[in-house]
């Protein structure tokens, strides 16, 4: 819900906006070819099309695997199960708001870096790397000892986990020809986020009846630990090792 916000004004000034001018200067040529998904999969275009969904499927794992788990891990929360049924469920509500104000604040703290960080590889990096460390431990840390604990670890949660993906959707664009721009994004995102990002959801469950914990919620969140610890560490190697983007 953070995200309707800031497309709010969105909504209103895009429809006055110019067009692209090397859009408009190529369409006005006769030059601008037209957009398929099969040239996305062209020997130029094929690796950077299967690194960008490869990136955008482990920023949307975070998110479903671990992140959206939440709400059914904090009545697990020693502070939280002698409350009563509705006071549980208010609370998790606030820890779940705790995650859309630092997903809000993602946003912004990006659009700030991106004004002294002119290296996007080292600008994505301030979210990466401190959410390698920081989200694994909010999971498996959290829920244990502090349910205070757990509404400040959301609250970075959200800033690395958007301000990832408030990343992709702003310099994605970049990496793809002029007439593939909005193509090449939208396959990422829905193929590689929507469709496989989500599917981690499905693997914490899973790994639910395999993990140790002494109630459900908190095996629950040592599946979303597992997921979270896996999922930002692939996504640094492979984006390291890939260094297509950017």
């Amino acid at each position: 819900m953070s995200g309707v916000l800031p497309a709010i004004p969105l909504i209103v000034i895009r429809p006055f906006l110019p067009e692209s001018p090397v859009w408009a200067q190529r369409k006005a040529a006769g030059t601008l070819k037209r957009p398929s998904i099969a040239a996305l999969f062209s020997p130029e275009l094929r690796k950077t099309t299967i690194v960008t969904t490869l990136m955008f499927a482990f920023a949307y794992g975070a998110a479903f695997g671990a992140i959206q788990q939440m709400p059914r891990i904090v009545p697990g929360i020693e502070e939280v199960r002698a409350l009563p049924q509705p006071q549980i469920q208010q609370t998790a509500s606030q820890v779940q708001a705790y995650q859309e104000f630092g997903g809000l604040a993602g946003r912004f703290l990006l659009a700030i870096l991106a004004l002294w960080i002119v290296s996007r590889r080292q600008l994505i990096r301030v979210f990466q790397i401190p959410g390698l460390i920081v989200m694994p431990l909010v999971f498996y840390y959290g829920p244990t000892h502090s349910l205070e604990m757990t509404k400040w670890g959301m609250f970075l949660a959200g800033v690395f986990t958007v301000g990832q993906l408030s990343f992709w959707g702003n310099y994605l664009p970049r990496v793809y020809p002029t007439h593939l721009r909005g193509t090449g994004e939208g396959f990422a995102a829905n193929i590689g986020g929507r469709m496989l990002g989500t599917g981690f959801a499905f693997v914490t469950t899973t790994l639910t009846n395999y993990v140790p914990g002494a109630t459900p919620p908190l095996r629950l969140a040592v599946a979303a630990t597992i997921v979270m610890g896996v999922i930002p560490g692939s996504f640094l190697n492979f984006a390291e090792s890939a260094k297509l983007l950017f």
